[in-house]
């Protein structure tokens, strides 16, 4: 094989300055596709809350006493959870003041991620939420 003296490539200084392009956008991109995919995950979690907190809701309506814990609403037939669901994730009342989830092995996202719905607040806090900044 034989070169011509006119054929023409890319030089070192254009592919690396392509190569740190790649770089910079790899760096932007990729923590925001991280937090995408752990809102996505944390989605099960969120619903399964917010219908716990209903279901909390109408047993407080009906007994005048917030529930003591899930399974309080589950055995008296206030409540009923996604059986694939409740094998990823474990959900907690805090008294009434907020709701946890906390992710089980089986979740891809791993085990011990904790989903908080502080009622009174009304805010979302934990795994597959932004970080909250200035408080």
């Amino acid at each position: 094989m034989q070169f011509r003296k006119d054929e023409r490539g890319f030089t070192l200084v254009e592919v690396l300055i392509v190569v740190i392009l790649v770089a910079i956008l790899a760096a932007i991109a990729v923590p925001k596709y991280i937090q995408a995919v752990r809102g996505a995950r944390a989605s099960d979690a969120k619903v399964q809350i917010n219908a716990i907190l209903n279901s909390a809701k109408i047993y407080q309506q009906e007994t005048g006493n917030w529930p003591s814990d899930i399974t309080a609403l589950t055995d008296e037939g206030y409540l009923e959870l996604d059986g694939a669901t409740m094998r990823m994730w474990t959900f907690q009342l805090v008294g009434d003041q907020q709701i946890q989830a906390t992710s089980t092995a089986e979740m891809k996202g791993g085990a011990g991620n904790v989903v908080t719905f502080n009622i009174q607040e009304g805010r979302w806090e934990g795994y597959g939420f932004p970080k909250t900044t200035g408080e």
